[in-house]
């Protein structure tokens, strides 16, 4: 099983990456959206699951585990198959799908290409009760991504800074830095410190 792949991007079609591993070019399907975000050239990292058939074994790669998560997830749905379930990530987020299972709403998926009303309607069905630790750990996510910002601001303003121009920086820091860099508050903090430099005696007080 391949659970998951990083190298180097060598080609982007518009559902699929082509990523070098080890001299190695292997072709991932992926969202539109991640296809789009990805660079010829830049380092590429995916959760990727593994699909086996008789005549072909696919890649599917995501930016995210819990998309990876849910993916694995509808494939145990009767009637979808991987592009169908990749179709539904491209559509829906996460937490998009979690909020529509746990409303026993099938609509968001019958606007899937691909998906038609009595697939829409087994998908809400079959991942009731499956999809709720996914959906309980995004508010987690948010909390920090919240928290986090905010307890740089608080130690800006102790080491001298105003409120306002520790905001700004730490929001502007935030919006470019990686994830593990926006959840933790002495990465953001060093980020943060290195943007602001010099600034600092001519802030204080201000």
């Amino acid at each position: 099983m391949i659970s998951s792949v990083r190298g180097t991007v060598v080609h982007i079609e518009q559902d699929a990456v082509v990523v070098e591993v080890g001299g190695v070019g292997l072709h991932v399907a992926v969202t539109p959206q991640v296809a789009r975000s990805a660079h010829l050239g830049e380092a590429l990292m995916l959760h990727t699951a593994l699909i086996v058939r008789e005549d072909a074994l696919s890649l599917f790669g995501f930016e995210e585990r819990d998309e990876l998560v849910v993916f694995t997830q509808l494939l145990g749905v009767t009637g979808v198959g991987p592009k169908s379930a990749l179709g539904v990530l491209a559509t829906l987020t996460v937490p998009q799908i979690a909020d529509a299972v746990g409303a026993d709403d099938d609509a968001p998926f019958r606007r899937v290409s691909g998906i038609g009303p009595k697939t829409a309607k087994l998908i809400v069905l079959q991942l009731a009760g499956k999809i709720v630790a996914t959906r309980a750990s995004a508010p987690g996510r948010t909390d920090a991504a919240t928290a986090v910002p905010a307890q740089v601001v608080q130690a800006l303003i102790g080491l001298g800074w105003s409120e306002r121009i520790a905001s700004e920086a730490v929001e502007a820091v935030a919006g470019d830095a990686a994830e593990s860099e926006r959840t933790s508050v002495p990465a953001l903090l060093r980020l943060t410190l290195s943007v602001l430099g010099p600034a600092r005696k001519e802030t204080v007080g201000g």
